[in-house]
């Protein structure tokens, strides 16, 4: 919102009219637009030819020459700036300006009633573009006391003040090449101001000794209130709406990607306009301070006015008469730094921020981030929530992050740590604020949050999660990756760093002067080249080097983190099973199941035998003798076992059935015993199934002559289960049950804080499996 913002209004209406009561910056600068591209003239060939540049060129390519950039202007530059449409007839023209209004200002003698307004819409263009070129002040006109950018005040108080039943809700107005965004409000029909019925006062104030809260939220109850008469008349009637308004230089929609100048005006509304406009209309109900507020400027503009001073003049000077000013000026400063607003209005202090990338949505060429961009591993919701999910680029809130404090030496860290040391605090919010207390004196880059949580003895997702995301909401702390106590940490530098390396240089120089520090630029590149060796790699063996400088380069290292200019790099593991573990896996596997088809033909065999025994078995069975049907099971071949069974006929078949049916039921459990199928059977029905997946796998593109990657151990197919069973054939049982319970991290995608965390093992329980599995795993680094 920094490249847009203009200026920050409010306005205000009464019976007697509607005024613009105060706005900030004095001067807003309206940016200059193209109407199509301008050339740039830094030198006399760019508007030239190659031959032309090659002729014109100086001889020693260090010699530097002074070009006369005065005569490059072109003459008919005007023609190349966008100027606001010339309107027919100016909404402003049928306005009357109300002379006993305080708010008011009567014309100076010396100017006419018709130089009072711009009829035609052309001094707000002319000022505009004088302002763009250097022959004025950008986007004003000559009359600032009745001017604000190229509009007269009384036309944008009109259109910015609009009726009852457009109030209370979300105002959005484009006007040329301006958004307006604000939350109109207005009082009741009777001209009182009131919360509404369903609601109740965010601030308990007025409670005297001896009233009960309930008897204070009472008399701001709109049903409990009772009814005035109204004994003013409807001239007297005090402030009727008021407007806090945001204005914009309408971004270009072309720029952005589709929906996302709706997402930009909506977050502004919701984060900026909505939370000032709540907290002044609850301060109008509780004392009417919005309207005292604005008669006081409106009587500091009508004197300054008349006594000819000048607009910049009143504008500081109501800085030190009002506290609505100073509150809309912090406000504006706030948000073109892109830093957190601190406010006070009517001495209740307030926060107010916008995320920190809300810019990046109006520029299609960067990366934007989805608004659910950051949902935990399992698909959930996001522990930031949708507050924080949105331009915030923060990364994911995991048990195994750290916290990093960023306000620990500055002022306001010293503040918060009075405030939750207060001494009129209750017994109930004393011990809550020594438990916070208690939370950030321990909070370190050196331990996570789990482990935080274990010292405190808190609920991660109850107490500690929601800790974190105050703090890193009110940027006094950021989540980083743990950092190792020896500085044993393996970093990388950003692409883009967050600021010019020279002025982090100069400050880096001044943070650590005196200190057996190299330069920053130096250290950058001692960190940039570690992280491609293959030993030694960490901090402590590129940077460090002893111990007795760890603390010194420890402090290095936090103020790097504070400013980006570190990124851990983690560990991840995949799993590869080698061209030599496959073949094993496969000739095993023919071997054993050409083992398991041989005994199951022996058993079908010797099983067809005893069944063949007392000569009565078929004729039994079948009623005809077996010569009539066909072969006997003896003369069966290995290779049909159960042919003579298959080529039964229908009737046979039923005929068979019905004798079997008459037959005792012992004799039918004792058969049907013996013709249950055992456990080779069900082997063989194994090994059949197991074949069709290596059919399967060979048909698409397996091959083992070449290595394979298990892509997701957890989820392994039959035959990547045979390869990490084959792997852990000769190790120690301990090793193999660990690495059974691990491998389901090794996806390359869980790092190495995840698989500590999630397995519940240590550093070096995790070292001695890759140890001892080294030929089968490929470890690598990459940031998180």
């Amino acid at each position: 919102m920094s490249e847009t913002l203009l200026c920050i209004l409010l306005v205000t209406s009464s019976a007697k009219g509607s005024n613009l009561v105060y706005h900030w910056p004095p001067s807003p600068a309206i940016v200059s637009r193209l109407a199509r591209p301008l050339p740039t003239n830094d030198f006399p060939g760019a508007l030239a030819d190659n031959p032309w540049r090659a002729a014109n060129s100086p001889d020693n390519p260090a010699e530097e020459l002074q070009w006369d950039l005065s005569k490059l202007a072109l003459d008919d530059d005007e023609e190349y700036y966008w100027q606001r449409p010339r309107l027919r007839r100016d909404r402003s023209v049928s306005f009357t300006q109300p002379s006993s209004h305080p708010t008011s200002r009567r014309a100076s003698p010396s100017k006419e009633a018709k130089d009072m307004y711009d009829l035609d819409g052309t001094r707000g263009a002319s000022a505009s573009s004088a302002g763009q070129h250097g022959g004025g002040t950008p986007g004003f006109t000559g009359d600032e006391y009745n001017s604000l950018l190229g509009y007269s005040t009384e036309f944008l108080a009109q259109i910015l003040c609009p009726q009852p039943s457009m109030c209370h809700q979300k105002f959005e107005l484009i006007v040329d090449d301006l958004a307006f965004i604000g939350h109109p409000v207005c009082a009741d029909p009777d001209g009182g101001w009131r919360f509404a019925p369903e609601k109740r006062p965010a601030r308990g104030r007025g409670s005297k000794k001896g009233q009960s809260p309930q008897d204070g939220e009472r008399l701001l109850t709109p049903e409990r209130v009772p009814p005035t008469p109204l004994t003013l008349q409807t001239d007297d009637v005090g402030m009727q709406r008021f407007h806090f308004v945001v204005v914009l230089d309408l971004p270009d929609p072309s720029s952005s990607a589709s929906g996302n100048l709706a997402k930009y005006f909506d977050t502004i509304y919701e984060q900026i306009a909505f939370n000032i406009t709540a907290v002044l209309y609850q301060e109008q109900i509780l004392g009417k301070y919005v309207e005292a507020q604005s008669e006081l400027l409106g009587a500091l503009r009508e004197d300054f006015a008349n006594r000819g001073e000048s607009f910049p003049d009143f504008m500081y000077e109501a800085l030190k008469v009002s506290t609505i000013a100073p509150a809309m000026k912090t406000l504006y400063e706030a948000i073109k730094e892109k830093s957190i607003a601190r406010v006070t209005i009517n001495e209740l202090p307030i926060e107010l921020q916008l995320p920190p990338y809300i810019d990046t949505l109006l520029h299609a060429d960067e990366e934007i981030e989805p608004e659910d961009e950051h949902e935990d591993e399992d698909s959930e919701p996001s522990a930031w929530g949708p507050e924080m999910s949105f331009a915030w680029r923060l990364p994911a809130l995991t048990p195994w992050k750290a916290l990093l404090r960023l306000d620990e030496e500055g002022e306001q860290g010293y503040q918060l740590y009075m405030q939750l040391r207060a001494a009129q605090l209750n017994p109930a919010e004393r011990e809550l604020a020594e438990q916070l207390i208690r939370f950030l004196d321990i909070a370190s880059v050196s331990l996570s949050l789990a482990e935080m949580a274990s010292l405190l003895d808190w609920d991660l997702k109850s107490q500690v999660y929601p800790a974190v995301r105050w703090l890193v909401l009110h940027r006094r702390a950021k989540i980083v990756d743990v950092v190792h106590s020896g500085l044993k940490t393996v970093f990388s530098v950003p692409q883009k760093f967050p600021a010019p390396l020279t002025e982090l240089s100069e400050e880096f120089a001044k943070t650590f002067a005196g200190a057996d520090v190299p330069p920053l630029p130096r250290l950058l590149a001692m960190v940039s080249t570690a992280a491609h060796k293959q030993t030694a790699n960490h901090f402590f063996a590129t940077v460090v080097g002893s111990k007795e400088r760890i603390q010194l380069y420890f402090d290095v290292v936090l103020w790097m983190l504070k400013r980006d200019l570190l990124i851990r790099l983690h560990l991840r593991i995949r799993i590869i099973a080698t061209e030599e573990l496959k073949k094993l896996v496969r000739k095993r596997w023919e071997e054993r199941v050409a083992h398991r088809r041989s005994r199951s033909r022996a058993r079908s065999i010797s099983r067809g035998r005893a069944r063949s025994k007392g000569g009565s078995y078929d004729g039994e069975r079948r009623g005809v003798s077996n010569e009539g049907i066909g072969p006997s099971l003896e003369t069966v071949t290995e290779s049909s076992p159960v042919e003579y069974w298959v080529s039964l006929s229908p009737k046979t078949a039923r005929k068979q059935a019905r004798q079997m049916s008459n037959e005792p039921p012992a004799e039918r459990k004792a058969e049907g015993e013996d013709e249950k199928p055992d456990e080779y059977d069900e082997e063989l029905l194994s090994s059949s199934a197991d074949e069709a997946k290596w059919d399967e796998y060979y048909q698409n593109g397996g091959d083992d002559n070449i290595p394979s990657m298990i892509s997701d151990p957890a989820r392994a197919t039959p035959l990547e289960r045979r390869w990490l069973a084959a792997m852990s054939e000769g190790k120690d049982p301990h090793i193999v049950r660990r690495f059974e319970h691990i491998h389901q991290y090794f996806d390359g995608k869980c790092s190495d804080d995840e698989i500590l965390y999630s397995a519940e093992i240590s550093r070096k329980q995790l070292r001695e499996v890759l140890h001892h599995y080294e030929e089968y795993l490929q470890t690598f680094l990459h940031p998180s």
